[in-house]
């Protein structure tokens, strides 16, 4: 995956319950993470982010980087 592509986007995972709350990780436009490039905490909370997706957390949007600012 290219660096500059994986920090243009981010897949946001948002809190059912917690409005502003939820995890974000970098991506690719078509929402694809770079699990190798991640340290072992953050891929444990994208892991967890998708098991707790209609639980805790609502279904993941692909959104530019830039919008979450």
């Amino acid at each position: 995956m290219n660096a500059n592509a994986s920090h243009a986007f981010q897949l946001r995972f948002q809190s059912l319950f917690n409005s502003g709350r939820g995890f974000a990780f970098p991506c690719d436009p078509q929402g694809r993470v770079d699990l190798d490039g991640m340290s072992e905490r953050a891929r444990n909370n994208y892991f967890y982010a998708r098991a707790m997706v209609g639980r805790e957390l609502a279904v993941p949007q692909v959104q530019p980087a830039e919008s979450l600012h």
